[in-house]
């Protein structure tokens, strides 16, 4: 029986990375014997961001009020997220990117069954690299890392494909009620935000519980 795990996410809230790292610390403690199918949405917080992205303190300073206010946004989510084994590295980052085509590369890599990989190294290669992902050749260079073919990914990003998926999945999103991320199906639960891992357990072993009951009903006729 296989489990699916679907989160809506963008790579740009730092909140996403600790979910997923929670997730995956919580399935470490359940049955080996679970089958995963990790499905990612793109969900973008800023969807008119210029294709170049903005530069972090002044975009920061104009939503927040203050770079002051900015800073000790980011002190408080280094704090919270210390059991989370995370190195986040905001004084590294320069541009707040535009997320489009990190997601259309996620999609890319779905395709070759390396999603979870792909968002693993977007999330480590923002928040504790301070990579620009908005550019082509860095996620050229992050997209071979996991394994993907740079010459197919760069003739890929370079072009418009991609990009109506895209668009497609994010206003399903929102019409299904998703309005910020992360947004973690597990099984037929629905949770919001980057729960304590002991919420994670939890919801993981109910729904591995429920997975025979589902695939009763579903033989049904």
């Amino acid at each position: 029986m296989t489990l699916t795990i679907e989160i809506t996410s963008d790579f740009i809230c730092p909140w996403c990375w600790v979910a997923e790292t929670r997730l995956q610390r919580a399935l470490a403690q359940l049955d080996p014997a679970v089958d995963v199918q990790w499905v990612w949405h793109p969900f973008e917080l800023n969807p008119d961001m210029p294709a170049a992205g903005l530069d972090r303190r002044t975009y920061r300073t104009q939503k927040f009020g203050s770079w002051a206010y900015s800073l000790q946004l980011d002190a408080q989510t280094v704090q919270a997220t210390q059991q989370d084994g995370l190195a986040f590295r905001y004084d590294l980052m320069t541009p707040t990117p535009n997320t489009l085509q990190a997601h259309r590369l996620t999609g890319f890599a779905a395709q070759q069954g390396h999603a979870t990989t792909m968002a693993e190294r977007l999330f480590r290669a923002y928040f504790a690299e301070g990579a620009n992902i908005a550019e082509v050749e860095v996620l050229v260079q992050l997209a071979g890392e996991v394994g993907l073919d740079q010459s197919t990914v760069r003739r890929f990003l370079q072009s418009d494909a991609g990009i109506p998926a895209v668009r497609e999945q994010e206003q399903q999103a929102i019409a299904q009620g998703v309005h910020g991320v992360p947004s973690i199906r597990i099984g037929t639960q629905v949770l919001s935000g980057a729960q304590p891992l002991a919420v994670f357990v939890t919801a993981l072993q109910t729904a591995i519980q429920d997975l025979p009951l589902q695939a009763s009903m579903g033989g049904q006729s």
